[in-house]
């Protein structure tokens, strides 16, 4: 029997998108279903960024603003209750109690939930922009 080698994100990966060993949906409808709900519930501010090829942690990165903690959170559990409800199992999530700053990791798609004066501190969009090199092979 051959074994092929999967790494960590991917297997990560696979058991967050479906909870089990059912095959994963398709992934090609996630993107768009996590835009969908920033959208409906009226985040602010959305930056897509494209990660494929500069890390290995997911393919895509969300950020947004939700105008107040009460609001990043119903932003976050709005997204949670989507991927959820299509069949993307449970993502992974944090911050949910402050409100702060909400992270909600589906494996191939990081959406980050922002109050605005804390994301102009992080600011990620410098950090992981178009300037960032990519990942030195076989690290």
């Amino acid at each position: 029997m051959a074994l092929t080698a999967v790494s960590d994100h991917e297997a990560q990966a696979s058991i967050a998108a479906t909870g089990s060993g059912a095959p994963a949906p398709n992934l090609d409808g996630l993107l768009p279903l996590v835009r969908s709900g920033l959208e409906d519930m009226k985040a602010e501010d959305l930056v897509e960024i494209d990660l494929a090829g500069k890390t290995s942690i997911a393919d895509a990165m969300i950020v947004a603003t939700g105008r107040s903690d009460r609001h990043v959170g119903a932003i976050a559990d709005r997204i949670i209750k989507d991927l959820k409800d299509n069949g993307y199992g449970t993502a992974r999530v944090e911050g949910l109690p402050t409100c702060d700053w909400v992270l909600i990791d589906t494996g191939d798609i990081i959406v980050h939930v922002f109050r605005p004066e804390v994301r102009s501190f992080y600011n990620l969009e410098k950090m992981w922009g178009e300037t960032r090199p990519a990942e030195a092979n076989g690290g």
